[in-house]
């Protein structure tokens, strides 16, 4: 296959939230297929849908290789799920194996957090620093790490579960404090307290997706806007200080539905971490916001399946299906 003609599979598998693309050697995302998740279905709703896109997708096309973002702890070794905290029926289950069944292409399968990171070091935010710390700030939170532009995985499931971090003894996470269902609670507790403040009218009578509107309630001054963000970024900034303290990354890149906040919430974070960060250390690293928009994950897959797909051409003799697979 002449690498010209090579083109990669990426896959993004969340909790709300199904793409597929279709990209070249440069990670260039040429054709996609975004598809939202039915979580009542489980886990094989999932691979329905996959498997339902992917021969139109693919049609006619030299696929060298997959790379996948799975939303949940993996056995990236292995390309097999761990388990799904949000969606039933993925436990254990050989995404790898699969995968290579539907498509005769060797298969990489990591965390999306991790395969997030791999996108953002290398095509977003964090190109020319190392290393790159990225947290995701959606349904949940997660965390990956790249060093040396390759994904640092540690002992196996190997995810950097940021979002399990206790910022007390009591066992108060980060992810109960700083994802986006964490806000949207943050704001319902507000319109219930003061019903006639700006962000509860902008909310109105939502049950979800009320982090959406913080941004607008944070251009105009609205008072119980400001507080929410501040609350939420000296937690994340709490958080981030222990990442600091035992990894020292260049850059920390804020990714995730919530990073929609923009501006206002990078400042925010940056501002507080230095005072939980211990003098040697200060300022410590630069906050930035991911550049990618919704890409991380997809790009960060294409970036992991040229990899496996360069040790397949380097070992022709070797099985298609990594079990070994780096980005």
């Amino acid at each position: 296959m002449k690498t010209a003609d090579r083109m990669f599979l990426g896959i993004e598998i969340g909790g709300t939230k199904l793409q597929l693309v279709l990209g070249d050697e440069s990670a260039r995302v040429r054709e996609r297929r975004r598809l939202a998740v039915a979580a009542a279905h489980g886990a094989a709703g999932i691979r329905q849908q996959i498997k339902g896109a992917l021969p139109e997708l693919v049609r006619g096309r030299n696929l060298a290789a997959v790379g996948v973002g799975f939303g949940g702890p993996v056995d990236w070794k292995a390309g097999r799920v761990t388990r799904s905290h949000q969606i039933e029926g993925w436990s254990e289950f050989d995404l790898s194996g699969w995968l290579h069944r539907l498509t005769n292409a060797p298969v990489a399968v990591d965390n999306d957090a991790n395969v997030a990171a791999l996108g953002e070091a290398t095509r977003g935010a964090g190109v020319g620093l190392d290393p790159v710390f990225y947290v995701t700030l959606g349904s949940g939170v997660g965390g990956g790490l790249v060093v040396d532009g390759k994904i640092y995985h540690g002992a196996t499931p190997g995810e950097a579960e940021i979002g399990h971090l206790r910022l007390d003894r009591r066992g108060r996470v980060l992810e109960l404090c700083c994802s986006g269902w964490a806000v949207d609670k943050k704001i319902r507790r507000l319109a219930r307290r003061q019903p006639r403040s700006l962000l509860a009218r902008l909310a109105g009578n939502s049950t979800g997706g009320e982090a959406r509107h913080l941004a607008g309630a944070l251009r105009q001054g609205d008072p119980g806007a400001r507080k929410i963000l501040t609350d939420t970024a000296n937690d994340l900034a709490f958080g981030l200080s222990h990442v600091v303290h035992l990894i020292h990354p260049a850059v920390i890149v804020l990714g995730g539905g919530l990073s929609r906040v923009g501006e206002p919430l990078r400042r925010a974070v940056a501002q507080a971490l230095p005072q939980f960060v211990m003098g040697a250390f200060r300022p410590g690293p630069r906050v930035l916001l991911a550049q990618l928009g919704e890409d991380p994950v997809p790009v960060g897959a294409l970036l992991l399946a040229r990899g496996v797909g360069v040790q397949a051409s380097a070992c022709p003799e070797l099985p298609r299906r990594p079990n070994h697979a780096k980005a």
